[in-house]
């Protein structure tokens, strides 16, 4: 098993990014935390997971070894496969996930695109206490994905992270304005980068939907 990449990221582009390690360039899908914390050109490591299949050698990387412990563990439940899990950790970090499965919270869990009341019905039956609760994770960050020199402010990797996944550049800004306020001491250095993707993410899909709506009324 391929448990890290340790090299230099050479593309970020929405589908996910190629880490160059030996000489060898290899295409790693992420989670949208994960693609906003690298930057093209500069080293970064994160951990990994192998999904083998008959037709593919998928290679999954995460920003920590708890997200890709827990990118595995959901794997093992009913009906659930690498891009489901990928996206389930694109709404939810581990945590917020232990949360929601340990409080049976499946209204929380239907925000994940492609889970159903029965499947999220079917997660909390089949993955209580197996995901551990809300923090046993958080002293794994090992694998973190750090690239050499300084980082930039949250929104501007919140900003990276969203046009790599192919929104607007304005899109980005807007939706950055708009979750500021949710976001406790947003003027801090330390605001987690990817629960900020996330809620941007949110707010990106719900204009969306309106936009959608008004466009058939």
């Amino acid at each position: 098993m391929i448990a890290h990449l340790d090299g230099t990221v050479t593309t970020v582009a929405p589908e996910g990014a190629v880490i160059e390690v030996g000489g060898v360039g290899l295409l790693v899908q992420c989670s949208p935390g994960t693609l906003a914390s690298l930057r093209a050109g500069e080293r970064a490591k994160v951990a990994t997971s192998l999904v083998v299949r008959e037709d593919a050698l998928t290679l999954y990387g995460f920003a920590t070894d708890d997200e890709r412990n827990t990118f595995e563990l959901l794997q093992t439940a009913s009906g659930i496969g690498p891009r489901l899990a990928l996206a389930m950790l694109g709404t939810f970090n581990p945590d917020a996930l232990r949360s929601a499965v340990a409080a049976a919270d499946v209204t929380a869990l239907t925000a994940v695109p492609g889970i159903g009341r029965k499947g999220a019905q079917r997660i909390v039956l089949e993955l209580a206490g197996r995901l551990g609760a809300p923090g046993d994770g958080s002293l794994a960050v090992p694998g973190r994905a750090v690239a050499a020199g300084a980082q930039p402010g949250w929104r501007d990797q919140v900003r990276t992270g969203l046009v790599n996944l192919g929104w607007q550049q304005r899109d980005a800004e807007q939706a950055i304005v708009a979750i500021e306020p949710e976001l406790a001491d947003s003027a801090a250095p330390d605001v987690d980068v990817a629960v900020a993707l996330r809620a941007a993410l949110r707010v990106l899909g719900s204009a969306r939907v309106a936009g959608r709506e008004s466009g058939r009324a």
